[in-house]
C-alpha cells in the first residue's frame, strides 16, 4: 500500500499552532497602518499590495488547503522583532478596530492563525523573527520566544547540556507558541507530562497592550495561557520552562509488523501494556495500510530495555538488534525523519505542504479484538489515512484534570490522531470522506459525554463560535470547547471574561468570554 507508506513517511505532526482573532467593522485601514508605522519599522510590515506579502504569508502555511484564493487573508502581516512591536500592534488594532491573529509555527491544523473562514478585516502578527532561546544550565531553565521552532529549542538545550531535555512535540518544525499554548506532548509525555505543565513563567501582551508576566497577571490568567489554546488570552511573547534530566543514552526502537505477522494481536495487547509501562518507556504506534509500526523511546540503554520488554511485552519479539542507542537530542530527528542529523532541527525551509485533514480521539476502554480487525480494514480502503496512537499512563495521567486546562488525564489509555494527506486539490474527496467515515465508525469505542479531542489537533468540525453583538457566545463555544477542555472550559471562559471581556482576541474556536454577573 504505497499511499499509506507515503503518508507514514511524510507525516509531521503532534500538536499545532494557535492563533488570535476577528470580526470587526471595516475601518480606515490607512489609519491602522499609520499607527503601526509610528512604532514599528516599515520593513517589518507587509500590506496585501506589497510584493513580498505572498511569500511571507505562505512561508509557514503547512496545509495547502489554506493557501487557496477562497481563504480570507489578512490585510497586513506584522513581523515583530521585540515585545514593544507586539504591544504597538495590539494598541493600534484596538484603536482602529482591526483584530489580530497570531502565528508562530503555522501548524494550526485549520489555519486559523492566518486565515478566516468568513469575510472580515484582520491582521496577522507573525512571530517568525522572534525565536531566541537562552538556556541557564545551572538553574535548569530556559527562556524561549514563541516564534522559535521546537527543534531550535531542543538544539539549544542539548548544546548547553547533553543530559537535559524538554517534553514538547515530536515534529521539530512546530512553533513553540502554539504547541505550549495548547498543551504540547511528545515522546517524554509518560515521563514528564505535557509542555504546558513545565512552563514556569511567561511574558504576554494582554488585550490592552500591556506586557505581563506571572507576577503581574492573575493566577487564572497564568493557568489559562498554559494549555487553554493560543488565541484567547493575549499574545505570549516568550516562555520560561523547566528543563528535565535525561540519561546520556536513550534507546529508540522502530519495529514494523504486518497483519500477516500478527499486528492485530500485538496492537490488541499494546492497548493494555503501553499505558501500564514504567514512565521511562514510551511505545507509540503508527497504523498505516496493513501494518503497525511500534515506535519506542526508552530513557536508558539497550541492555536494560531488552529484559524489560521480554517481561512486559514478550509478544513483540524485541531483541538487541532492534536497538538504536543515541543521545536524547539525536532521537528527535531519528524518530521524526529516520536519521540522526541535528541540522534538521534547525531547518526552517518548509517544502512539504500537502493538503491535509486531521481528527483526534481519546480512549478509556480497551477495544475488543474484532474492532482492531475492522480498523485494519478501514486502513486499506480508498482514500485511507493513517492513525497515530500515543499511550498515556505514568506522569501525564497522574496530574489532576484541573491543574492545567489540558484535561486528558486519569483513565486515558491512549489518544488517536487520524491523519490524511493528498497532493492535489482535486484529489481531496476520498480522503475527506474516509476521515469523516472512520471518525463516525469509532464513536462507540472512544470517550463519550463529551467525545474528547486534543486542542492542538484542532478540528473545526467539532464546532464554531457564533458571534452575537460582536462577542462570541458561551453556548456556541461550549459545543467544541468541552471536547477539548472538559470541565476546565467554564473556568477558561470566566478567565476570558476578566482578561478580554470585549473578545478582542478571537477566531472561530477561541474561548468566548463568560462574564459573571453579580
Amino acid at each position: 500500500n504505497y499511499r499509506a507508506f507515503a503518508l507514514a513517511l511524510l507525516f509531521c505532526a503532534l500538536s499545532c499552532q494557535a492563533a488570535a482573532a476577528a470580526y470587526a467593522p471595516v475601518p480606515a485601514k490607512a489609519d491602522f497602518l499609520g499607527c503601526l508605522m509610528k512604532e514599528i519599522p516599515a520593513r517589518l510590515l507587509y500590506a496585501k499590495s506589497s510584493p513580498d506579502y505572498p511569500t511571507v504569508l505562505a512561508q509557514t502555511i503547512r496545509n495547502s488547503r489554506w493557501s487557496s484564493p477562497q481563504n480570507v487573508k489578512p490585510i497586513y502581516i506584522i513581523t515583530p522583532t521585540n515585545a514593544s512591536h507586539i504591544q504597538s500592534a495590539v494598541v493600534c488594532g484596538r484603536r482602529h478596530g482591526i483584530r489580530l491573529r497570531v502565528r508562530s509555527g503555522g501548524h494550526d491544523y485549520e489555519g486559523l492563525s492566518y486565515r478566516s473562514e468568513k469575510p472580515e478585516t484582520f491582521a496577522v502578527v507573525d512571530l517568525n523573527k522572534m525565536r531566541a532561546v537562552s538556556v541557564d544550565g545551572y538553574a535548569r531553565t530556559a527562556w524561549v520566544e514563541s516564534g522559535a521552532q521546537l527543534g531550535e529549542l531542543y538544539y539549544a538545550i542539548a548544546k548547553n547540556s547533553p543530559v537535559l531535555a524538554f517534553p514538547a512535540g515530536v515534529c521539530p518544525s512546530i512553533g513553540v507558541g502554539g504547541n505550549f499554548a495548547g498543551g504540547g506532548f511528545g515522546m517524554l509525555l509518560r515521563k514528564y507530562g505535557i509542555a504546558a505543565e513545565n512552563v514556569i513563567d511567561v511574558k504576554v501582551v494582554d488585550p490592552n497592550g500591556k506586557l505581563l508576566d506571572k507576577s503581574s497577571m492573575s493566577a487564572d490568567h497564568f493557568w489559562a495561557v498554559r494549555g487553554g489554546g493560543g488565541e484567547s488570552f493575549g499574545i505570549v511573547v516568550s516562555w520560561q520552562v523547566k528543563l528535565l534530566p535525561v540519561p546520556p543514552t536513550v534507546t529508540v526502537l522502530k519495529i514494523p509488523k504486518t497483519v500477516q505477522e500478527g499486528a492485530i494481536d500485538l496492537v490488541n495487547k499494546w492497548q493494555l501494556v503501553g499505558p501500564a509501562l514504567p514512565g521511562d518507556l514510551m511505545i507509540r504506534i503508527i497504523l498505516a495500510g496493513n501494518s503497525a509500526t511500534f515506535e519506542a523511546m526508552y530513557l536508558g540503554t539497550c541492555s536494560t530495555l531488552t529484559p524489560l520488554m521480554s517481561s512486559k511485552f514478550p509478544e513483540l519479539g524485541m531483541n538487541p538488534s532492534h536497538c538504536n542507542e543515541m543521545s536524547w537530542i539525536k532521537s528527535i530527528p531519528f524518530i521524526h525523519l529516520g536519521k540522526q542529523n541535528l541540522d534538521d532541527l534547525l531547518n526552517r525551509n518548509n517544502t512539504f505542504k500537502p493538503f491535509a485533514e486531521y481528527k483526534s480521539d481519546y480512549v478509556y476502554q480497551p477495544f475488543p479484538k474484532p474492532v482492531w480487525e475492522q480498523i485494519f480494514g478501514w486502513l486499506v480502503k480508498p482514500g485511507a489515512g493513517i492513525m497515530i496512537m500515543d499511550p498515556y499512563g505514568a506522569t501525564i495521567s497522574a496530574t489532576p484534570e484541573a491543574a492545567t486546562p489540558f484535561p486528558h488525564r486519569q483513565g486515558v489509555l491512549f489518544n488517536i490522531q487520524y491523519v490524511n494527506y493528498w497532493f492535489a486539490e482535486s484529489a481531496g474527496a476520498a480522503p475527506l470522506q474516509w476521515s469523516k467515515d472512520i471518525y463516525k465508525f469509532m464513536e462507540p469505542y472512544v470517550s463519550k459525554n463529551p467525545r474528547q479531542a486534543y486542542a492542538n489537533y484542532r478540528d473545526i468540525d467539532l464546532g464554531r463560535n457564533e458571534v452575537v453583538n460582536d462577542i462570541s457566545t458561551y453556548s456556541s463555544g461550549k459545543v467544541w470547547g468541552e471536547k477539548y477542555f472538559k470541565g476546565n472550559f467554564q473556568r477558561l471562559a470566566i478567565t476570558k471574561g476578566k482578561v478580554d471581556p470585549q473578545d478582542y482576541f478571537r477566531n472561530e474556536q477561541s474561548i468566548p468570554p463568560l462574564v459573571e454577573k453579580y
